[in-house]
């Protein structure tokens, strides 16, 4: 397994939610971390909590110019790149007779077309050091959630592409991996609606306890560690890791009574 420490890192949508997750834990174990999303305030803020191993580029991942700046920065502070984590994109909901197809390609070209160029620019870098990519997935291709098709359409489409390109770069020394989150409070929720406040979003994702095997919702800091392992696990490519306290389940709670089904082995 590579080592965190020399390791550098490109993540976008470092500044928020999983993002910043993952960008905080590659950089306390020792990496060279890159940052970006579209709103410096929140990236400066980021980079300050994170530490003297953070660095941010402001743009947007839409753009291929900014792209081009977001790769050119993470080689300049890292001395190179190990890795690219594609965290940066957007929801969208609604129903299917509503939907504007403008808005549903721009979706499609945030959260699918930006990281699967993002991924081609970084290829040279990723292949002299034997890198990875990392998609980031969702569990709405795990459940049905209605009023979300572009939205899962987006991360089915991510899921497809990260095995594909496991078999297209794998020749090249490089791994494409795919982590899938479950229910965990961050600000995309928010963004697209669903919740107006931190504490809505929180107590929104929370109702849906009941339907988790280990009897809670997760963190953002729980999708890093399963990230930070698919970055560094040299043997590993083509996989997608659902992280979601067991939501994918079809999971009934036990009857109680004397029809009671024992949970202890």
């Amino acid at each position: 397994m590579q080592s965190i420490e020399p390791y550098s890192c490109l993540v976008t949508g470092g500044g928020s939610g999983i993002g910043f997750g993952i960008a905080s834990l590659l950089a306390k174990n020792g990496a060279k971390v890159t940052i970006t999303g579209r709103r410096r305030e929140n990236l400066e803020k980021a980079c300050e909590s994170i530490g003297a191993n953070c660095h941010y580029v402001v743009g947007d991942v839409t753009s291929e110019k900014d792209r081009n700046a977001m790769v050119h920065g993470a080689v300049q502070h890292g001395k190179g790149l190990q890795g690219l984590v594609n965290t940066a994109g957007n929801m969208l909901r609604g129903s299917i007779c509503d939907l504007d197809p403008a808005d549903i390609l721009d979706l499609l070209n945030t959260n699918v077309v930006a990281g699967m160029r993002l991924t081609g620019l970084c290829v040279s870098h990723l292949k002299k050091s034997g890198g990875a990519v990392l998609f980031v997935g969702s569990i709405h291709t795990r459940r049905s959630f209605p009023g979300a098709s572009p939205y899962a359409a987006s991360k089915g489409a991510i899921e497809v592409l990260a095995k594909v390109l496991a078999a297209e770069l794998g020749p090249l020394g490089i791994r494409v991996n795919c982590v899938i989150p479950g229910a965990v409070p961050t600000e995309i929720n928010i963004r697209a609606g669903l919740a107006s406040n931190e504490e809505e979003n929180l107590e929104r994702l929370s109702s849906m306890i009941p339907e988790h095997p280990l009897g809670r919702i997760g963190t953002p800091q729980e999708i890093a560690e399963a990230s930070a392992y698919l970055l560094r696990a040299e043997w590993t490519t083509g996989a997608s890791v659902v992280v979601d306290g067991g939501l994918h389940i079809e999971f009934f709670q036990p009857l109680r009574g004397k029809h009671h089904i024992s949970t202890c082995c």
